[in-house]
Formats: C-alpha cells, sequence, structure tokens
C-alpha cells in the first residue's frame, strides 16, 4: 500500500460494470450510479466501466471523457461475453440469487465462465490507467472477481469492493455452483462494505464456513489465508440539500404543476422503481386495491401514480412484469374507476430527476414496498423532498435496507397485502403533527448519513493501516 498521500488527497478510481454518460448528470437512474457522482464530485477521480457499446470482436482502447473533475474512462464488450457475463451470470445467477428469488434462476456454466473471462478483460484493461497513490473502489455484484485479477497482475493499492444488493444467508448461497470461489474473491479485498448489519453478518457467516475457513478475530477484522481483511457497514446516503433544492425549484416544473392540477384536491400517492421484479410492484397494485376494497372512503379521493422506467430491455422475464403490470393496473381501473376518477395512472418512462423531486414533494404518501432491496435511495429522496410544514409520509418495506435507518417511516410487510393497505391509510390519516414529527426524525439520520459520509467512511476505513492482504484466495 503507498504511503505518498494523505487519505483526502488520494485519487478514487471507482469500477463498476456501467458508466453512466456525464451528459446524464443528475438524470442517471439507479442508487449505484447517483452514489458513484455523488461520492466522486467532492474530490475528483476516475469512474471505470463499460461505456453501454458491444462490438461483434475484440474490444477497443478505453474512450475517455472529462466532465467536472470526473475522468469518465468506457469500455466495450465482446457481444457473447456481455450476453454470457451481464444478461447471464450477473442479471439471471447473481442478482436473483442475491435478493433471494431463487426460482428466476437460469445458471449456465459458460455464463459463468464468460463472466470471470469480462472480469479478468477489466482488469487488464484498468492496470494501464492506475497511479501508485491510487484507491480503488469496486462496485456491486457483476465485479466480484477483479480483486483477485488485480492481485495475480501485482497491483497493490488498497482496493475495496461495495456491494449495492443484499447479501444472502448461507442456505440460499449454497444454490449457487461457484459460491466458493465467489466467496474466496471477496477476500481478495482490503475491505468489503455492505448496506445493513444483516448483510455483514450473513457474509461473515458464509466465509466461516469450513469450505471457506476464514476466522472471524474480536476486533472484527477477518483473517483469511492472504492474510487480513475488513468488512463493515457503509450505508449508501443521498445529497441532501441538492435534492431539498431540486424539490423546491421543481414546484415551477411546468410537469408538476400539471400533475397538481389533475389532482383537483384529491390525496396523491407516488411510486418510482425501476421495472423489476425484486420491487414487488405487482403486490403493491394488489396492495393499493385493498386499500380502496377495504377502506372505501379513499375511492375518489386518492390518486396513485406508479413511474417504472424499463430495464434490461428484451429479457423475457421483464417484458412478462410490464405486461403483468399493465394487466393488474387495467383490472383495478376497470373495477373502481368513474367517469373522473382513474384509481392508478401506470407510467412505463423515466422522468427528469429534478421534476421527480418536485413530484415527491406534492405527494401525500410515498411508495416504497421493495419485496427485497440492498438499500433504495428513493425512499430516501422521497423523505428529503418533503415540505417540512406540511410533509407527506413514506410508506417503507421492512425488506428494504432503508428500513435500517428510517424507522419513523410506516414500515409494512411487502407480501401481506392488508398490512401495505392499512399502513398506506395510516400514512394518508396521520396527523400533522406526528408527520412533522416523523419526518424531522428521518431527516437527522438523513444528514448523519449522506452520500459525502458515505464516502468518507469507506475510504477512510480502507486506507487505514492493516496488514497488507496481497494474495487471492480466487484459485
Amino acid at each position: 500500500m503507498s504511503a505518498g498521500k494523505n487519505v483526502g488527497e488520494r485519487r478514487v478510481v471507482a469500477v463498476s460494470n456501467r458508466v453512466a454518460s456525464p451528459s446524464e448528470g443528475d438524470k442517471a437512474a439507479g442508487g449505484l450510479a447517483v452514489g458513484v457522482l455523488g461520492a466522486l464530485r467532492a474530490n475528483g477521480g476516475i469512474w471505470f466501466g463499460w461505456n453501454g457499446k458491444l462490438t461483434p470482436g475484440d474490444t477497443h482502447a478505453p474512450e475517455i471523457e472529462e466532465h467536472g473533475n470526473i475522468r469518465f474512462i468506457g469500455i466495450d464488450l465482446n457481444d457473447a461475453d456481455y450476453e454470457g457475463y451481464y444478461n447471464g451470470f450477473s442479471n439471471k445467477v447473481l442478482w436473483p440469487l442475491f435478493h433471494y428469488l431463487l426460482s428466476f434462476i437460469e445458471y449456465k456454466r459458460a455464463d459463468f465462465h464468460a463472466y470471470l473471462r469480462v472480469n479478468a478483460m477489466f482488469a487488464r484493461k484498468l492496470i494501464p490507467l492506475l497511479e501508485p497513490d491510487d484507491v480503488i473502489w469496486v462496485h456491486d455484484y457483476h465485479l466480484i472477481p477483479l480483486a483477485s485479477e488485480l492481485r495475480k497482475a501485482g497491483i497493490s493499492q488498497p482496493i475495496g469492493f461495495f456491494l449495492h444488493v443484499p447479501f444472502p444467508d448461507f442456505d440460499v448461497l449454497q444454490v449457487l455452483p461457484d459460491r466458493n470461489y465467489l466467496l474466496r474473491a471477496l477476500c481478495a479485498y482490503d475491505l468489503v462494505g455492505f448496506h445493513t448489519h444483516r448483510d455483514l453478518s450473513s457474509f461473515r457467516a458464509a466465509v466461516s464456513e469450513p469450505e471457506i475457513g476464514a476466522v472471524i478475530l474480536d476486533d472484527g477484522q477477518i483473517r483469511t489465508g492472504g492474510g487480513l481483511m475488513h468488512a463493515g457497514v457503509f450505508p449508501i446516503g443521498i445529497d441532501v440539500d441538492t435534492l431539498i433544492g431540486f424539490a423546491e425549484e421543481a414546484q415551477n416544473d411546468s410537469e408538476v404543476i400539471r400533475t397538481k392540477h389533475g389532482l383537483e384536491g384529491r390525496r396523491f400517492l407516488i411510486g418510482v422503481d425501476r421495472l423489476d421484479y425484486s420491487k414487488g410492484l405487482e403486490q403493491r397494485f394488489r396492495s393499493y386495491a385493498r386499500l380502496l376494497e377495504k377502506y372505501p372512503e379513499t375511492r375518489g379521493t386518492v390518486s396513485y401514480t406508479q413511474i417504472a422506467p424499463p430495464t434490461r430491455v428484451g429479457v423475457r422475464t421483464y417484458d412478462d412484469i410490464r405486461a403483468s403490470l399493465e394487466q393488474t393496473s387495467g383490472e383495478i381501473n376497470g373495477r373502481y374507476a368513474t367517469l373522473d376518477w382513474v384509481p392508478i395512472k401506470y407510467i412505463n418512462r423515466g422522468t427528469n430527476r429534478k421534476a421527480l423531486m418536485g413530484l415527491f414533494r406534492l405527494a401525500n404518501v410515498g411508495l416504497v414496498t421493495p419485496i427485497r432491496d440492498g438499500m433504495n435511495l428513493v425512499a430516501k429522496e422521497f423523505v428529503a423532498a418533503q415540505d417540512p410544514a406540511n410533509p407527506g409520509m413514506l410508506v417503507l418495506s421492512t425488506l428494504a435496507g432503508a428500513s435500517h435507518e428510517l424507522k419513523d417511516a410506516v414500515l409494512v410487510n411487502p407480501y401481506d397485502v392488508d398490512d401495505v393497505a392499512d399502513g398506506i391509510n395510516r400514512a394518508l390519516t396521520m396527523s400533522l403533527d406526528e408527520r412533522r414529527y416523523r419526518h424531522s426524525e428521518m431527516m437527522t439520520v438523513l444528514r448523519k448519513n449522506d452520500i459525502v459520509a458515505w464516502r468518507d467512511r469507506f475510504i477512510d476505513a480502507l486506507c487505514a493501516p492493516k496488514q497488507f492482504n496481497g494474495n487471492s484466495l480466487a484459485s
């Protein structure tokens, strides 16, 4: 580990599967993109990863763009390797496995080999760009083997890994034929970070199994065959003040104004999620229908808008989700709609981020009810966007990582339609004093664990003096 610069002066090299386009800026979707951009802005750095381009043959030299103090360095991927690495092993195996959705797993050994090839290629392309004082911060399940590949090539800089999705219990992890390889690969990092203590506990239990043989020391460090490593909890946050500014400015946005006028005095419920089976959208629609059935006074007096931008277009599973949601929303509207009221507005496209904060501020209730989620920054963004004088209330799944911090939200079990319906009604009928108190408590948490705190805590822990962990166990 280089000792040439202080922690705050060292360049951070963030590595993820996908590099956001610099032109997207704050419109970049997804918690990882928002988090990485926020983490790099303060001191600058490099964001390295796939540029979204595919090639039928050999990959080309990295493309470099500079935007402010961040260098975006993107590489293309071979068509076949992308299909196996991304659509295959990453999203048909690791994504459903880590979200406890085992029935969605489609395992192919060839996809796992493509996953290894792409990680080795990431390492080869990254190495010439590194400087001796760099701190390397690898993000998410697509790149678990990357530290092992870098160590094989002699890279000695501190390498950290942050998992943006849940880490499953070992009983669930055993479904994966390649679990031991991936667990050993995670042990090649100096630091592995998780959103919650539940995820950290699951990781420690997994690497303590006899097949891996790691030992958890009294101070929390983990002794492996390659030396000492660390694992910890670093809940990702948001840029609170920026989002408050967006929410206030967006009250003059034409889309927000049209939405407000269209409500005609009705109370406004909003959900914003990527179109993914882990988000529990069909269960949420059914819960909303249960609300209308169980609490007849809500009929005609509430309006629910669900924004669900498409993701992984062309993958059959996601096409099925879209069709199912269209059918379910149609059934609910067909049953409850009147000539002057439509219960659900289902929008299958993205929305400008500033306008979205304005819609959050307009809403009486925010619905964030995934059936499993690592964190879910939408929950935090909704709270930050509220007017403190008259805040809307967050209805939040206990299976989202955010529920470990936002304990003053209305917490619900997303599998229980009655619990969610009751939770929505509780949020709708909650007194102003209670809403103000709960909002204040949640804002205190958001400021304590904001995006800067996330970055600083992780990088400080990664650069803290420790025994060098230079050997890969992924062999």
